[in-house]
């Protein structure tokens, strides 16, 4: 009994586990915060070269 009682202490202190867990978190975190900041700046691009585009369109000639 002696045994299993200092081997569950051991894994209660054990802090790899955890250490893993967080690691695991924290790019979970980082990956969402990189696919909301690509969309949202893929959006803007998106409008901003629609903006230039009929700006363009409407002050250059056409070519004859």
């Amino acid at each position: 009994m002696n045994k299993f009682t200092s081997a569950v202490k051991a894994f209660i202190a054990d802090e790899n586990g955890v250490t893993a867990i967080e690691y695991g978190l924290i790019a979970a975190l980082v990956g969402c915060v990189m696919l909301v900041g690509a969309k949202v700046l893929g959006t803007d691009l998106s409008n901003a070269f629609s903006a230039i585009g009929g700006i363009v369109q409407t002050n250059v000639p056409a070519a004859p």
